[in-house]
């Protein structure tokens, strides 16, 4: 419902005198990050519950291709922020990796395993040019993991036949792309078999959806010289009638953009990193290379005890590390929080660093080293040690904030 990739509004054609023909041209090696944000509301039987915005970050690379199949590597991070938990930034709520592959009209295969993209098959094109104001339909589907919200085990997939219109070229960010206007209806009363397997936690789901209805109305620019899109609007609408009686309705607008992401040099950025922190004497700070791009570990910033409000004074290194981070603006950043494992339960740890890494990015966002959709707060307890919990020493080193900068 709330984790979409593709995004908006149908709007009336505009003039194009030359027809086009729409193929997605995928290279292997090619690589790119898609960044969506959507606000929505959420109602609970016609009742106002909360509202929140939604931040969907893949990043992507292609494998290969074969028989005119590109065969796509992604990952899929989502982050939340919820207003009526007066959050300043998107804290981190789950991760996918996927593995799909698209042709050149834009339908996906991809295995059942597999949650992400939530939206599939959308763009398709059909073979040969078309010219402002042609119209055509493909199937599609949305792909939805219910666990979250209703703990519901399977991934619950709707078949939906989207409209679309070419309409054109349109503004879009500064430039001028060829616009696709896409629409469709869900109506869907699911049948589910009679035993269910159990989830990951041994349990049935206690909630099914009965009926299933929604729309979605978008607009998909194009970019003619890359051949993908360049970026997406939607608004949405979709509501469960569920086995409880309630009803969940989920409401709202979203927009995404397609950005190339260049190769990161992680060997010369972490040199170079080294250097500077050395140079600025920032005590216990640890530059590696890891799989997602350049970690810088951060064991001396010192928070107020039980607490994740900083000490007084620790602002002037995260002042010299967010001056750091300016000189790579083209990199989005994960802000990681980890506590030891001495007091209290593994929830209140958790949750401990979880609202320190959430103060470490929004003094990053506040002080204008990135942007809000660019930064994601992620905390995980005592669940990742890097030394002996059993000695005061070792503890200190575990009390970290990691910031990651992405390659990708």
């Amino acid at each position: 419902m709330k984790y979409r990739f593709t995004a908006v509004l149908l709007l009336l054609c505009a003039a194009r005198a030359v027809p086009e023909e729409f193929v997605f041209k995928h290279k292997t090696g090619d690589k790119q990050r898609t960044i969506s944000t959507s606000t929505e509301s959420v109602l609970v039987n016609g009742e106002f519950l909360y509202s929140t915005r939604i931040l969907n970050r893949m990043a992507s690379e292609v494998l290969g291709v074969e028989d005119g199949i590109a065969v796509h590597r992604a990952s899929f991070q989502l982050a939340e922020e919820r207003q009526s938990e007066g959050t300043r930034n998107f804290q981190w709520t789950a991760e996918y990796d996927s593995v799909f592959g698209r042709d050149g009209a834009g339908s996906i295969t991809i295995a059942d395993r597999y949650v992400m993209p939530t939206v599939r098959n959308v763009p398709v094109f059909p073979p040969g040019e078309l010219k402002p104001g042609d119209t055509w339909q493909a199937e599609g589907c949305e792909a939805h993991d219910l666990g979250p919200t209703f703990g519901f085990d399977e991934l619950y997939r709707i078949p939906f036949t989207a409209s679309y219109t070419f309409l054109g070229d349109r503004p879009w960010r500064g430039r001028e792309y060829a616009a696709i206007g896409i629409s469709y209806t869900v109506d869907d009363s699911p049948e589910f078999p009679a035993s269910l397997p159990r989830g990951a936690g041994g349990r049935r789901a206690e909630l099914l959806p009965l009926h299933v209805q929604g729309e979605s109305s978008q607009i998909v620019y194009w970019d003619s010289a890359l051949g993908q899109p360049a970026g997406a609007e939607e608004t949405f609408s979709l509501k469960f009638e569920m086995s409880d009686g309630n009803v969940y309705e989920f409401n709202g607008r979203a927009e995404a953009e397609i950005i190339e992401a260049p190769r990161m040099d992680k060997t010369a950025l972490a040199d170079e990193i080294k250097k500077e922190l050395s140079g600025e004497l920032i005590d216990d700070a640890d530059v590696r290379i890891v799989e997602e791009g350049v970690k810088i570990n951060l064991e001396n910033i010192l928070f107020e005890p039980d607490t994740a409000f900083l000490v007084q004074g620790e602002e002037k290194k995260l002042e010299k590390i967010g001056e750091l981070l300016r000189r790579y603006p083209d990199r989005d950043i994960m802000v990681g929080g980890h506590a030891a494992r001495v007091g209290g339960t593994e929830n209140s740890r958790q949750q401990l660093s979880q609202e320190r890494a959430a103060a470490i990015a929004a003094y990053l966002i506040e002080h204008g080293v990135r942007s809000q959709d660019r930064v994601m707060a992620r905390g995980y307890g005592s669940q990742k040690p890097v030394a002996d919990n059993g000695t005061e020493a070792g503890r200190k080193k575990n009390r970290r904030v990691e910031i990651i900068i992405l390659e990708n």
